[in-house]
Order: structure tokens, then C-alpha cells, then sequence
């Protein structure tokens, strides 16, 4: 049984065009680099992109920290529409993801991670200790979901009904 089936992704909506675009995962977790553990936040999220028509790149599982942002610039090299990562969002020591991507975008999209926090709250009153960003560096939107399984389906449920028009916005597209 695959991950994302066993979490239920939210079916596709279609507002806003992405076929043939690109996407790019990150997985921040030193311990899954590794090899310690396997990865379950990356098919999940690769799933979902497929399922809306993006392109993705193969999922990149990167340790904590600074290697995060190493990865996000070089897949920002390759021009694709979407990067997401997901873990290092939270208050430990290595949890560095939101700190090495901040610097990376030229304009911040607070609204999203508001939703997606607040989506979390619902379920677990941790999902206020993320310190996710989304926010576009130049024409690529690029979020930072948890590393959980849950957390992650939480941000994807959020992105859903969006994530089209939002890449139609970014690269110029002025569609309501």
C-alpha cells in the first residue's frame, strides 16, 4: 500500500494549468540521509505533484541544515515552477530549513502558511511550533512543510485548491 494512499491526498483540483511544469522535492533529515530510516514525507509529496501534472525532479533527502539550502539552489538552476520541502521546520537545534530558505525569496506568501498552520491546529496543537516560510524566488514558489507524514498532508490539503493559480500568478499570469 502506497504512503499517500494510506493517508488519504486530497484529490486534485484543477484551478490554474500545470502541466509540463517542474517540480522539486527536498527532504531535510540527517537521519534519512543516512540511510537510518526511510524517507516517508518524499512519496507522499511526489505523489501529489504527479497527480496535479508537475514534472518532478527525483526527491532529494539531504541532512539538516545548510545542505537544505545547497539543494534548493540547485534546483532553482533547473527553473522549476514548485520546490517543497519537508522537514526541519521546528525548534530543535538542527531544525535549520525555514533559515537557509528564507534567504532564497525575494517575496514571502504568509497567508499559506498561516492556513496550513492553522489546518494543524486543528489536529494537534504543535502544528503552531512550525516556522515553515512560502514564498517566491523569482518565478518558483518554494514551501517548507513539516517532516511528518500528517504535517505534510496538512500542507498539501492547503495547496490543493491553489497551487495552479499560484504558478500561473508567478510566472505573470494575471487570471482571477
Amino acid at each position: 500500500m502506497s504512503t499517500s494512499s494510506t493517508l488519504n491526498a486530497p484529490e486534485p483540483h484543477r484551478h490554474g494549468d500545470v502541466q509540463g511544469r517542474k517540480a522539486g522535492v527536498v527532504i531535510a533529515s540527517t537521519r534519512a540521509a543516512a540511510g537510518i530510516y526511510d524517507d516517508e514525507t518524499g512519496p507522499v509529496i511526489t505523489d501529489w505533484l504527479t497527480e496535479h501534472g508537475f514534472d518532478v525532479f527525483p526527491a532529494m533527502v539531504v541532512p539538516d541544515g545548510e545542505p537544505v539550502g545547497a539543494a534548493i539552489r540547485a534546483l532553482l538552476t533547473q527553473h522549476p515552477a514548485v520546490v517543497i520541502t519537508s522537514g526541519g521546520t521546528g525548534l530543535s537545534p538542527d531544525d535549520r530549513t525555514p533559515d537557509v530558505t528564507l534567504p532564497l525569496l525575494d517575496r514571502e506568501i504568509p497567508g499559506i502558511m498561516e492556513a496550513i498552520r492553522r489546518a494543524g491546529a486543528a489536529k494537534t496543537p504543535l502544528a503552531a511550533l512550525s516556522r515553515g516560510y512560502a514564498g517566491a524566488a523569482g518565478h518558483t514558489f518554494i514551501i517548507n512543510l513539516p517532516g511528518s507524514p500528517k504535517g505534510v498532508m496538512d500542507g498539501l490539503t492547503v495547496l490543493d485548491p491553489v497551487i495552479g493559480h499560484l504558478c500561473d500568478q508567478l510566472e505573470g499570469g494575471h487570471g482571477h
